[in-house]
């Protein structure tokens, strides 16, 4: 099996302080909750793992690292789901696609946005996302820009393409009648500031912009598996979503009266809000934020 290189993105994803280790995998263990009928959610080493199962056989939303497919393929089992048919993947980072190439080479359809693919392709030298280029069987073949829906398992399951939040390729689903919502790293409940992949094209206030439509989308019974992190509500979903459309007026502010970005730095307004011991401080935020004021918006959704 194919191991990505590690870095401090898996260091999040094991759940786990910036400071430690890279996770050892032979000690990880693959934990389910069931969320709705026929919907359930893996936690383990990397982000959290969605599963529509039932009649049609078995769709995963992400497959965190390469050495854990074994033990991920086995949790499906465990819930009495049948073999994995269909594979999406939220974004490009490893921590969500690690074991793509595993699932492929088993005959899984992978689908994704198609800069997903792009990057996958690419691959990245520096960052806290660095990865070699993808090989073939880790690629998806079925890729789309705004979406797709599945129409399995007694439900429809909407693909959801946005515009640039995390990375330039997030997908967020949407289970209609389990009324479920898997929103990738677009949220990361519970863990302090988001990770605004501004090398992979991400941008703030296009998050802001897509959590907008996810919200509207949703409703207060909605579950929401989140990129990291346990299984949340509406309530958090709108919660993060003002923490972070708080957090880039508070930037914003000062950049409208002149001051560059070493000195909003030397000020750190969002130190408030920072969690201790979170993946992403406040500084780094801040330049995100800071790098996403300088861009060119994305276009409005569609949906």
């Amino acid at each position: 099996m194919r191991l990505a290189k590690l870095s401090a993105a898996a260091v999040l994803a094991a759940s786990i302080p910036a400071a430690a280790q890279t996770p050892d995998f032979s000690k990880v263990e693959i934990k389910s909750e069931i969320v709705a009928p026929g919907v359930a959610v893996l936690f383990g080493a990397g982000g959290n793992i969605g599963l529509s199962y039932g009649e049609d056989g078995s769709v995963l939303i992400d497959d965190q690292f390469a050495p854990l497919t074994d033990k991920i393929v086995a949790a499906v089992a465990a819930v009495g789901a049948k073999p994995v048919k269909y594979l999406v993947n939220t974004h490009w980072h490893y921590d969500h696609t690690g074991g793509n190439e595993n699932l492929g080479k088993t005959g899984v359809t992978i689908f994704a946005h198609e800069n997903v693919r792009v990057r996958l392709l690419a691959g990245s030298s520096s960052g806290p996302t660095a990865t070699p280029p993808a090989p073939p069987a880790a690629l998806p073949v079925v890729t789309y820009q705004d979406g797709v829906s599945f129409h399995l398992n007694g439900d429809r399951i909407d693909a959801i393409g946005t515009k640039g939040g995390h990375t330039d390729g997030d997908t967020a689903l949407y289970w209609r009648k389990a009324n479920v919502l898997h929103t990738g790293d677009l949220m990361m409940n519970g863990l302090g500031f988001p990770f605004i992949d501004t090398n992979s094209g991400g941008n703030a206030l296009n998050l802001v912009h897509t959590l907008d439509h996810l919200i509207k989308i949703t409703n207060p019974q909605t579950k929401i598996i989140p990129g990291h992190g346990p299984v949340g509500t509406q309530a958090d979903l709108i919660a993060w979503r003002g923490m972070i459309a708080q957090s880039i007026e508070l930037i914003r502010a000062r950049k409208a009266k002149g001051q560059n970005l070493e000195a909003v730095l030397a000020d750190n307004p969002l130190k408030p809000l920072e969690k201790p011991k979170a993946f992403i401080n406040a500084d780094t935020f801040a330049k995100a934020i800071w790098a996403s004021l300088d861009a060119k918006p994305a276009p409005a959704h569609k949906h």
